[in-house]
């Protein structure tokens, strides 16, 4: 039964990073048509006019459930790294939809990430065995857990109000952090949240702990904060390298939370143990090239910040939707004015 329940989640992980990967390319196609009908800068929420925006949103949330429900059946040390699928299939996807090129040295990090894909598969170990949702609050509530929840809130509230405003446009770390480190208490909520849907629908009905519903509002909590600046990264920065750098932080801050959550691996066996943390590196590794062959390029690809401004050159003086600062739009006037001068002379 542990093996059946380890397959049908592998098989779901599987399914999940291939929605999650492409929804982060038809995302990042529905903001760059945000930017360039309705004047998204970065800031602001017009890309919920954009359909093509929906479309992604609505493909990730579809990749999310199914990995909420891998949750439930695989363990997180399993289904989180898998994610290094997703980042593939973003790149392949973006070098053909968003002409974000793959150099040699991308395709050597993807191949090397398949294989630490396939070695987490066969040697990752498997969760403890859990029957009722309190016992996952009993988990949680662990001194350990307890001090790793407070210094995720107290980094990533810091983050927000202090660091985002200056730097989240110059720097993708910045919002990525944010995103890993909710994420990682986020993940142990979905987990929670999975065990008490897959125990509910066995006959044994968790909707009746308040455990439940104190682990179903976090998850939201979090997941809407993970979206929002999620969000924010991919306006500003390529999409590939956006995704490549999430999943290094996201699987680093999720892994360190649920060796805190289950207090340790659950597996004495060194080969095993050797085996997933070669894996691991294998990934980074690979995940690392591959962001590499993106920063190498002969200038980065235009954000949806930049399309926007150009479509503002553009505009013939229509600039009455696009939110932008005063200063920029004097420039963008200016650069009008004088582009108009210099017909009339000729």
């Amino acid at each position: 039964m542990v093996i059946q329940d380890k397959f049908i989640g592998l098989s779901l992980a599987l399914l999940a990073s291939v929605a999650i990967g492409s929804s982060y390319v038809i995302t990042k196609k529905g903001l760059m048509q945000a930017a360039t009908k309705y004047g998204f800068t970065g800031d602001g929420f017009e890309y919920l006019r954009s359909p093509l925006w929906w479309c992604g949103t609505i493909i990730l949330v579809s990749g999310e459930l199914m990995n909420t429900a891998a949750y439930a059946f695989a363990p997180a040390v399993l289904v989180t790294p898998l994610g290094a699928l997703s980042v593939l299939i973003s790149a392949l996807m973006g070098a053909y939809f968003l002409r974000e090129d793959i150099q040699v040295l991308g395709k050597l990090g993807s191949a090397i990430c398949l294989l630490g894909s396939v070695l987490l598969v066969l040697h990752a170990p498997g969760d403890k065995d859990i029957q009722k949702i309190d016992e996952i609050l009993h988990l949680a509530i662990q001194p350990a857990f307890l001090v790793y929840c407070v210094l995720i809130t107290g980094f990533s509230s810091y983050m927000i109000y202090k660091v985002a405003p200056k730097h989240g446009r110059t720097n993708p770390l910045v919002y990525l952090s944010i995103c890993s480190t909710v994420g990682s208490v986020s993940v142990m909520s979905v987990k929670a949240f999975g065990i008490a849907v897959k125990l509910t629908i066995a006959g044994d009905n968790q909707f009746t702990h308040a455990s439940t519903y104190v682990f179903s509002l976090v998850l939201v909590v979090t997941t809407l904060t993970q979206m929002n600046y999620l969000n924010k990264a991919m306006s500003e920065f390529p999409a590939s390298l956006v995704n490549a750098m999430y999943y290094v932080g996201f699987t680093t801050c999720t892994l360190t939370a649920s060796i805190i959550f289950y207090q340790g691996l659950n597996t004495s066996d060194w080969v095993s143990i050797t085996s997933m943390m070669c894996g691991f590196l294998l990934n980074f590794i690979g995940i690392s090239l591959l962001t590499l062959s993106k920063t190498a390029q002969e200038g980065r690809p235009e954000s949806v910040r930049e399309i926007s401004m150009r479509s503002l050159d553009l505009s013939h003086g229509r600039y009455d939707h696009v939110r932008t600062s005063s200063v920029e739009m004097y420039q963008a006037l200016e650069r009008r004015s004088s582009s108009m001068s210099t017909a009339e002379q000729q």
